[in-house]
């Protein structure tokens, strides 16, 4: 058994599921010469399905989020003739008074209290006096006529096309040196705990690297690498920086806040 295999034979219920959605999505679109799209996909289930797309050896695939790093994308499958565009994502800009302040949760509550369901539901970039939504076209209509108020906030909402969206992600930044570039040592550099504890947690499968279960505490990470640890958080390797006089590595690791 190939590693990606043994990798998909330990998926959960949910994730073979969709496994299996977008398996049929690539063989739909072989046979009806029709582009297939997924709804909104979170970051792990965007790397799942590339996954799936590249052991099938489909080619011509691609994801959207509305704006450039997005967060939750839609999957387009496309045929030979067609080209990558399409995508059913639409953006909503809500205007309110800047002293009101309201949240993502705010927002995502609001929306699926009209009984609209999360995979329906891109990023929602909340700023101050205005929030865009990037939703799924089907449920557009139904936002833009009945959202006015967020909670207690009144706000009025407009279809805009191509939104300019900046996201500056925060980060907190640890530095220090690991014997190793092994999974263990840097989780315990950068969650704060003994090598001995990091690996109790990857093997207990607690551990993602790359949107990826990885329960092997020899995993190597290279820069640029994103792992989360539950219960510790979601971090990227930010840099290796070369060697110490006592040949540890000397890295820098950043963790999403």
């Amino acid at each position: 058994m190939s590693a990606l295999n043994e990798y998909f034979s330990r998926l959960s219920a949910e994730d073979r599921l969709l496994v299996s959605h977008i398996a049929d999505m690539a063989d739909i679109c072989g046979k009806s010469y029709r582009p297939k799209f997924s709804s909104f996909l979170d970051e792990r289930q965007a790397a799942l399905a590339q996954s799936v797309l590249n052991e099938r050896g489909f080619e011509r695939y691609g994801f959207f989020g509305g704006y450039e790093n997005a967060s939750r994308k839609v999957l387009g499958v496309f045929p030979e003739y067609c080209e990558d565009e399409g995508y059913p994502v639409s953006a909503i800009t809500f205007r309110y008074r800047e002293s009101d302040k309201l949240s993502h949760r705010d927002f995502l509550g609001a929306f699926m209290s009209r009984q609209i369901k999360r995979e329906m539901l891109g990023d929602i970039v909340v700023g101050k006096g205005s929030t865009t939504a990037f939703v799924y076209s089907t449920v557009k209509d139904v936002l833009l006529s009945e959202v006015t108020k967020i909670g207690s906030v009144g706000v009025k909402s407009e279809e805009v096309d191509a939104p300019h969206i900046e996201v500056e992600q925060a980060f907190t930044e640890k530095n220090g040196s690991v014997s190793s570039m092994r999974l263990d040592s840097v989780l315990a550099l950068a969650a704060g705990v003994s090598r001995g504890k990091a690996a109790d947690i990857i093997k207990g499968g607690g551990v993602t690297v790359n949107y990826r279960n990885v329960e092997s505490a020899s995993y190597s990470l290279d820069s640029g690498d994103v792992f989360s640890a539950r219960g510790f958080g979601k971090f990227i390797l930010f840099s290796v920086n070369g060697k110490t006089k006592k040949d540890r590595y000397h890295i820098t690791v950043k963790k999403y806040i």
